[in-house]
């Protein structure tokens, strides 16, 4: 079975790699002759744990290639669309579709009577979308019958930034929307190689597969704003949210994941995702408060963590030195989309204070951030404490767990940490007389 994958972004690469890995024959496609050029000499765009060694592994094994050209879907029988779906520049929230669109266009062109090709969205897009490729392609090609010579069917991925590979390979579902009996028979083949794995292989209408997506990012938001806002309380009220999170978790019918405090969620799916939802209630005039709530929530509790900080520092923020740890949204990533520290750290900036910066995974990209213009970045964690007057956490990478304490009471100018992923031991830093402040308790 040949497959093509139409973008080279996050979804797109990663989906490539992972089909040739099971030994199908894959061309991933992408209009960026630049990025292009780079996948084709194993420069990997983006940073994903395993993904370099997947790509250079299968492009030698010439499982997998790539292009620049559409028109190499012609000897391909599976077709991904996996490009960007990003919030309209309306501001209402809305995905925009135009790429989803311009590809389904240029596909239809393309596709020849008798071919049997299924067309597969795998980017986010809501629900309805599938049966709008279905219109277009029957505009432009009143020639084909869609049932008969081409398929549309939806497969959302769900796939966590930092531990991608492992979720293809190792998913918890995979949701197929279908339309017939031979687009199921061929993805149930396609995706044999994970079936013998036992992962579950839900197969639904078209609409519930695109509603399953959005309704399960915007759960997990929900959560993660949930257990902020317990945060909330028990910084007044007493209790140690932590606890609290393990006592809930503990509960099957809840569960212990995305129950962990921090400055509000981020990246390229929750926030764009919530929006998204939310626009479709509005489109279809369904009344809705709980998404809005988390949306609205989510963008207060990036400005909290600004108060937090003002707090500590008495509200004398100008010229005051922060060693701020971690700015990518979540640790194993070098994605900045919608990461807290791009409303945290410009805050930060406009009341006067100098932000001394340290990430893993930064890059020459970091720099060309308006919102990042005036911070000083160090590739050493002690250069960027040394003399600071707060040390604040923001993204909770392994190699700041193991900190060690007592350099970082000897290197920095005010010994108080506020440690907004609570990575540390309350009781382990007290010890050695540094002042720590973290989410959810009372300090």
């Amino acid at each position: 079975m040949k497959i093509a994958v139409i973008g080279a972004g996050y979804v797109g690469l990663v989906t490539a790699s992972c089909f040739s890995e099971f030994g199908y024959n894959v061309i991933c496609i992408d209009s960026n002759k630049d990025k292009i050029g780079k996948l084709k000499k194993n420069i990997i765009p983006i940073y994903e744990p395993g993904l370099s060694d997947l790509v250079k592994k299968n492009t030698n094994a010439k499982h997998l290639v790539f292009s620049n050209n559409v028109s190499d879907i012609k000897s391909a029988q599976v077709i991904f669309i996996a490009v960007g779906t990003p919030s309209s520049r309306r501001g209402d929230g809305e995905a925009d579709l135009k790429y989803v669109f311009k590809v389904c266009k240029d596909i239809s062109k393309l596709l020849t009577k008798k071919q049997k090709k299924i067309i597969i969205t795998k980017s986010t897009v809501p629900v309805g979308t599938g049966n709008r490729l279905i219109d277009i392609i029957k505009k432009l090609r009143p020639d084909l019958l869609y049932d008969e010579d081409y398929f549309i069917a939806s497969n959302p991925e769900f796939l966590r930034e930092g531990s991608a590979i492992e979720d293809f390979m190792r998913p918890d579902r995979v949701v197929c929307g279908v339309t017939n009996r031979v687009s199921k028979e061929i993805l149930e083949n396609l995706y044999r190689p994970l079936n013998l794995r036992e992962a579950p292989l839900l197969f639904t209408d078209l609409e519930s597969a695109e509603m399953i997506k959005y309704a399960s990012n915007a759960f997990l938001a929900l959560k993660i704003s949930f257990i902020n806002e317990m945060a909330n309380l028990c910084e007044k009220a007493g209790g140690n949210v932590q606890m609290v999170a393990k006592g809930m978790g503990l509960d099957n019918r809840i569960g212990s994941k995305f129950l962990h405090p921090g400055p509000g969620f981020g990246g390229s799916c929750f926030p764009k995702d919530t929006r998204a939802l939310y626009s479709s209630f509005k489109k279809y005039r369904v009344k809705n408060t709980l998404v809005k709530s988390v949306i609205d929530f989510n963008e207060k509790r990036k400005f909290m963590m600004v108060n937090k900080i003002k707090k500590l520092l008495n509200s004398k923020v100008k010229n005051k030195k922060i060693a701020f740890l971690g700015v990518t949204f979540k640790p194993n990533t070098d994605d900045l989309r919608e990461s807290p520290s791009l409303v945290i750290i410009p805050q930060l900036i406009k009341l006067g204070a100098i932000i001394k910066a340290h990430d893993p995974a930064y890059n020459k990209s970091f720099l060309k951030l308006k919102e990042f213009n005036k911070v000083k970045w160090f590739n050493d964690v002690f250069a960027a404490i040394k003399d600071s007057d707060l040390l604040v956490i923001h993204t909770e990478w392994n190699e700041y767990r193991g900190l060690d304490l007592k350099k970082i009471k000897e290197t920095i100018k005010n010994p108080i940490i506020l440690d907004l992923r609570n990575i540390f031991n309350k009781n382990d830093i007290n010890k050695i007389n540094i002042k720590y402040y973290g989410i959810g308790f009372v300090s």
